[in-house]
């Protein structure tokens, strides 16, 4: 392989995940396209059961004096890293699984009497609460988190683009449009705020952003 060929992640890789892209002979242009802060919230409203969709909400509650008394609850979540982070800090994850529709579906089908709890932040997809509300399922939400677009135009000629959430989509396209590039996806959830044009997209078997660098190093061998 030639070593012109530019990746642009949307957000800024960990060196480790870097140096693989690196040591594959990618040139790697990256930039954080959104921004997460986490923000103060009360815990005197917790039902029995605690869900949470994403990385950001857990390390919000983590960060909260009193998370210790959640310990008790049980945990739904979606995505492993989710779940370990969860687990590592002394939760009971019940079930955890790739997709928020997947999670709607467990706890409308087999866990509907219970009450819970949703860490969310403030661009949330309405998946999960849209299916809790019509299978009438006790839930109340609490923002934990606050992502903020931060577009920019990337003036280098880029090959490939990595996306890791729709609002990095949504960021990118702001000030820029995507042509020819091929779109590396973590999901089916980003893959889908990509317009209806793009063409060449690739969506990894795992969300995680160690399977998307996997499918880029595949697709150009």
């Amino acid at each position: 392989m030639d070593n012109n060929t530019n990746i642009l992640s949307t957000k800024i890789l960990l060196p480790n995940q870097k140096q693989e892209l690196l040591n594959a002979n990618f040139n790697v242009i990256e930039t954080d396209f959104i921004k997460t802060e986490y923000k103060p919230f009360e815990l005197d409203q917790v039902n029995d059961n605690l869900i949470f969709t994403s990385q950001n909400a857990v390390h919000s509650v983590l960060q909260h004096p009193k998370y210790n008394e959640l310990k008790g609850k049980n945990v739904f979540c979606v995505g492993l890293k989710t779940k370990i982070l969860l687990s590592e800090a002394g939760f009971n994850v019940v079930a955890y699984v790739g997709y928020a529709s997947d999670l709607a579906e467990i706890i409308t089908l087999i866990y509907a009497n219970e009450s819970y709890t949703f860490f969310s932040g403030n661009l949330r997809r309405e998946t999960l609460p849209v299916a809790l509300k019509e299978a009438k399922v006790k839930f109340n939400e609490i923002k934990v988190y606050e992502t903020t677009l931060t577009p920019q135009k990337i003036k280098e000629k880029v090959d490939a683009i990595l996306f890791f959430s729709p609002s990095g989509v949504e960021s990118y396209l702001k000030d820029n449009a995507i042509k020819s590039e091929i779109c590396f996806c973590i999901g089916e959830t980003t893959a889908d705020a990509l317009p209806k044009t793009v063409k060449n997209i690739i969506i990894a078997n795992q969300p995680s952003v160690e399977d998307v660098i996997e499918d880029v190093i595949e697709e150009y061998k």
